[in-house]
């Protein structure tokens, strides 16, 4: 067993962690920029605690990516997790600031939290399907 191996589960509990922290203010923040507070919302402390614990969870799965054998990803689910994770992201961006309407940026955060569920249940599953195999596996 590597040494870097040893730390899985304590790696694994501050990405789980940085996950829901990081959905969590996300949900918040999307929530107060749809209810007109987007002051609130985009205030500097805000925004750098989000970039944090966005940086936290980033450099948690790049560890575990780097601990867990090749052959745990040989279906691809970690492929689509990170595609939905660029979809989130850019979702994100017109949810919070970019996108000109708010019609916009309410389908763009309903969007973002749909793509942060299928990622959730991509990671639980360890499968492309997500939600879809947790659920017919059950």
């Amino acid at each position: 067993m590597s040494a870097l191996l040893a730390w899985y589960a304590q790696v694994k509990a501050v990405h789980v962690g940085a996950v829901l922290v990081s959905g969590a203010v996300f949900l918040v923040r999307g929530v107060l920029v749809q209810a007109g507070h987007e002051r609130i919302a985009m205030a500097a402390h805000v925004r750098y605690t989000s970039y944090a614990i966005d940086t936290v969870l980033l450099a948690a799965g790049v560890l575990l990516v780097a601990m867990l054998p090749s052959a745990l990803f040989a279906n691809h689910w970690l492929t689509v997790k990170l595609v939905l994770l660029v979809v989130y992201i850019v979702l994100g961006v017109l949810a919070l600031r970019r996108a000109r309407t708010r019609r916009a940026r309410a389908v763009a955060f309903g969007a973002a939290l749909l793509a942060f569920v299928a990622m959730f249940g991509i990671a639980r599953a360890h499968s492309p399907l997500g939600w879809l195999a947790i659920v017919s596996a059950g």
